[in-house]
């Protein structure tokens, strides 16, 4: 069975990556848990790696994409702002339109590798 076309889209900022694969699939997990701890353990991540993602993608965007509470007596947590659920929605419908626009090119590329 071969799989379907796959690409990775990165999208830059200056000299970072705004989104990409990896950051994309954190704040879907920061989504469920409501928290960027939680997120990590789910991609297996370090919490350190999570937070230094999130940070990056808030430095790129003009306002957050994560906003986090410190922990404490209460908990911490964290929440994808509106503007980051936003900015997923749009970059898994990149994702989605390129996948779709290279398909038959990638199946013609993959006939000619081993397998």
């Amino acid at each position: 069975m071969t799989k379907p076309a796959s690409i990775r889209i990165r999208i830059a900022f200056r000299d970072n990556i705004a989104i990409g694969q990896g950051k994309a699939d954190l704040l879907e997990a920061i989504g469920r848990t409501g928290s960027i701890s939680a997120a990590a353990r789910d991609l297996e991540m370090s919490y350190r790696k999570a937070w230094l993602l999130v940070d990056e993608m808030n430095q790129c965007f003009r306002s957050p994409v994560v906003v986090a509470a410190k922990g404490g007596s209460r908990g911490g947590g964290a929440q994808v702002t509106p503007l980051g659920e936003e900015a997923l929605a749009r970059f898994r419908q990149i994702q989605a339109k390129a996948s779709a626009a290279i398909a038959a090119d990638v199946m013609a590329f993959r006939e000619k590798l081993l397998m």
